[in-house]
């Protein structure tokens, strides 16, 4: 059996008050299932391995985001050591999604994309989760990276059974 890949469902933004509440951007349809009391979530920075685990003591809505308090982290230096920290569950805990055009993270990674003529770009190899929305870093076919903003203005399809999506790409986006 393949090993569970890793999933981002929040990322943590800064610290809120003195007790150690963190402030999460929710990167999950799920919020209620992931964040509640007990949950244990996976941490991991940027290109680094896994780091702890954080198990939700409580969560509520502020202000368009997450309140967040996990066990563990008291005072708002735990908390501020936390910042930017992405928050991680495994594929194997996941419900399967019924809507046709929602993707897990872990179902984009590793496919083909190509441009609507089906000329070749490259394949994704990661989901990156920013502020502003989600960016497919593709390796080219000339092994460059390219960073491509996950809209459906540019990437109008996803087949999975084919292994592909189709990227449309705004000019000068995939240029050196």
């Amino acid at each position: 059996m393949a090993e569970p890949e890793i999933l981002a469902v929040g990322r943590i933004v800064r610290p809120h008050g003195v007790r150690g509440e963190l402030v999460v951007e929710v990167l999950t349809d799920s919020p209620e299932l992931r964040f509640a009391p007990g949950s244990v979530l996976g941490t991991q920075r940027r290109g680094k391995d896994r780091g702890q685990n954080l198990t939700v003591a409580a969560a509520r809505p502020h202000a368009g985001r997450l309140l967040l308090r996990a066990e563990g982290v008291d005072g708002r230096e735990a908390a501020e050591d936390l910042r930017g920290v992405l928050l991680t569950v495994t594929t194997d805990v996941l419900e399967p999604t019924e809507d046709p055009d929602e993707f897990h993270d872990h179902q984009l990674v590793g496919l083909r994309a190509v441009e609507p003529s089906g000329a070749e770009i490259g394949e994704v190899r990661e989901v990156i989760h920013t502020p502003a929305g989600e960016l497919l870093a593709l390796r080219t076919a000339d092994d460059r990276e390219v960073l491509v903003p996950f809209v459906v203005e540019i990437v109008p399809e996803i087949d999975l059974a084919a292994g592909k999506l189709v990227v449309d790409p705004p000019e000068g986006l995939l240029d050196e």
